[in-house]
């Protein structure tokens, strides 16, 4: 709990007695509450975790959605124990999370585990390591990496979009002054000077472009409505793609000093 920053709202968290006696009990984040409960309190009922009921002994306070927009309420917890016991059926650790005490000491709690998990594995030395190691930087930096490809590829689209409109807009009045030459000719012959035969159709190509823009923008949140209702996808209007900052801040507030996420089989 300490590491994952979670707190508890009821109940109470499973004890080590649990632990050791793989007890079916479980701790739900709030969204799966509001799934299956609603405004009831679960402390004390039983939910099924694939086959296997589990007592509820616990809710935690709601944390909200991360920076990447991943619901952190959306999940159950469990003694790991009872998980591979009852529910997975494997007697290895896919993921294990460490916090080091603080910022300065990464570098040395990265290398201790490292060390330790090369041991439990029995690797020699020049065997590469069969486990992953990410830090919160790592996993900033992946995400930044995806945002700027993304931010590169939708601005390369809406480039494209303009040109092909630009375009388009460019035959439509090309045709229409063509077609209008009489009416160009008689407001010359009246008085009108040729920037007033500019001013308005060039007014008119504006209008052109103002009115794509306006009936782009409603089939965009027509087509997103009508994708939310047929495949239950929800789907939000969002100001601009996630920053740096906002990523960073989001690691420094998940990950107190830091944690690190081992992936691999890891046999205790």
């Amino acid at each position: 709990m300490q590491i994952r920053r979670w707190n508890l709202k009821l109940g109470a968290f499973f004890t080590d007695a649990d632990v050791e006696a793989a007890a079916l009990v479980c701790v739900l984040g709030q969204t799966v509450v509001d799934n299956l409960f609603g405004n009831e309190d679960p402390v004390g009922k039983t939910v099924r975790v694939q086959s296997a009921p589990c007592k509820i002994v616990g809710v935690l306070r709601a944390k909200g959605s991360s920076a990447t927009g991943q619901d952190q309420d959306d999940f159950v917890v469990m003694p790991f124990t009872t998980a591979q016991k009852r529910i997975t059926g494997t007697f290895w650790l896919d993921d294990i999370f460490c916090s080091a005490v603080s910022r300065e000491a990464m570098p040395e709690a990265t290398k201790q585990i490292v060390g330790l998990l090369r041991e439990r594995h029995h690797l020699n030395a020049g065997e590469d390591d069969d486990f992953n190691i990410r830090r919160p930087e790592d996993v900033v930096q992946a995400q930044l990496a995806t945002s700027r490809i993304m931010t590169l590829l939708l601005a390369s689209v809406a480039s494209l979009s303009l040109l092909v409109g630009g375009i388009g807009i460019m035959n439509i009045m090309l045709v229409s002054v063509t077609q209008r030459t009489r009416e160009i000719g008689v407001r010359l012959a009246v008085g009108a000077t040729e920037w007033d035969v500019q001013l308005q159709f060039l007014s008119e190509a504006i209008a052109l472009s103002l009115l794509g823009g306006l009936l782009g923008l409603l089939a965009g949140f027509l087509s997103s409505a009508i994708v939310e209702n047929l495949f239950q996808m929800p789907t939000k209007l969002s100001q601009a793609p996630a920053t740096k900052r906002s990523f960073a801040e989001e690691s420094k507030a998940s990950s107190h000093s830091s944690i690190m996420l081992f992936n691999g089989r890891t046999v205790f």
